[in-house]
This record gives structure tokens, C-alpha cells and sequence, in this order.
């Protein structure tokens, strides 16, 4: 996604390896991105261990979210949120194969 506007769910990629990923707005304090899945998942034993909080939306799709300070996953679907504080480790458990799994994540950078 490029410019000052456009559409979430335009641009949708087909399977693929990895993630991706559009900052579709950045400022001194925050960036915005757009991340989509296509049934990829955190590798088993890798943690997200982020410097920044995290507010996350799922818009399309379904996935599995896994804190490691509670017992089992959240499953998301759209229309669900989070607001991940800084350094709470998580992980994406699953993320749906079968269509594109659209997020919008608001970084906190201060």
C-alpha cells in the first residue's frame, strides 16, 4: 500500500512463505501497520518479545494468539483486539490457510 489512502483489503497476496507487512502510517510516537497471514504461525519455541506495546486487531481471517503467562491460545476472529504491553511474550499459534488473515497493529513507540 502506498500514498495517503487506499483500501485494507486490496492487494491481498496468495500464499505465500512469510508475512507481509505495510506500514501504512508512521509518526514520532507510533507506526501503523497492516500484516497479512496466510497460515503462517510464530516457529514452536520462538516467543515475540517486543520493545514497543502492540494494540492488535484482527480484520479478516482467524488465528490463534498464545501469551506465555496464561494456560492456552486465544482464538481470534474478526473484529477481536489486544493491547500487548511491552515485553509480554506471545506467539502466533496458527493463522487461517484457507484465506488471507488480515491484522492492523498500532505500534507505541514512546
Amino acid at each position: 500500500m502506498r500514498g495517503d489512502s487506499g483500501n485494507l483489503f486490496t492487494d491481498l497476496p496468495d500464499a505465500q512463505p512469510h508475512e507481509a507487512v505495510d506500514t501504512l502510517l508512521a509518526g514520532g510516537a507510533f507506526r501503523l501497520v497492516r500484516i497479512i497471514s496466510t497460515g503462517q504461525a510464530t516457529p514452536e519455541g520462538e516467543w515475540y518479545d517486543q520493545a514497543e506495546d502492540e494494540w492488535v486487531v484482527l480484520l479478516r481471517g482467524r488465528a490463534g494468539l498464545h501469551f506465555e503467562d496464561e494456560a492456552s491460545e486465544r482464538v481470534l476472529a474478526p473484529g477481536d483486539w489486544i493491547n500487548i504491553s511491552a515485553h509480554r511474550r506471545h506467539r502466533v499459534t496458527w493463522t487461517a490457510a484457507d484465506e488471507a488473515t488480515v491484522w492492523l497493529a498500532l505500534h507505541s513507540l514512546g
